[in-house]
């Protein structure tokens, strides 16, 4: 067994364990924030049974540093190549890894917001709805 699979194994993932001594009841989550998290289940980036916190050391490396390159090229040096070049060579791996890291922490923190707001305005609705129609009478054939 991989180290990592073995440690995986062993972790629960802060879900809760269900009490024989409670009904198993289907329980609606209202609450944006409380929702269980799955790395399975992300849309952008992948990450393969057992090995979920290698591929996030990964990208946490990769990812910001890729995007401050970008923000390099396109921004800073305006699309040349020849600029770039010359601004490249004078910045090191960690100055390009934090521009790209507080660029994606904006666009998380925004994207966690349009979530959030959308969560609440479905939940609204849906609890709206249910409120203003009356059950319906079931018809006996």
């Amino acid at each position: 067994m991989d180290p990592i699979e073995a440690l995986e194994s062993s972790i629960d993932y802060g879900r809760q364990e269900k009490k024989n001594n409670f009904k198993n009841t289907a329980r609606t989550n209202n609450n944006y924030l409380k929702q269980e998290v799955e790395l399975n289940k992300t849309p952008f980036l992948f990450f393969p049974p057992g090995k979920e916190f290698l591929f996030l050391g990964i990208y946490f490396a990769t990812l910001p540093y890729i995007t401050g390159l970008l923000f390099l090229f396109f921004y800073v040096s305006e699309g040349k190549a020849s600029t770039f070049g010359a601004v490249s060579t004078d910045s090191n791996f960690f100055l390009v890894w934090t521009i790209g890291y507080e660029i994606l922490a904006v666009l998380a923190v925004l994207w966690i917001i349009k979530n959030a707001i959308s969560y609440s305005i479905k939940n609204s609705q849906a609890m709206s709805r249910s409120r203003r129609q009356p059950p319906k009478k079931r018809r006996r054939y």
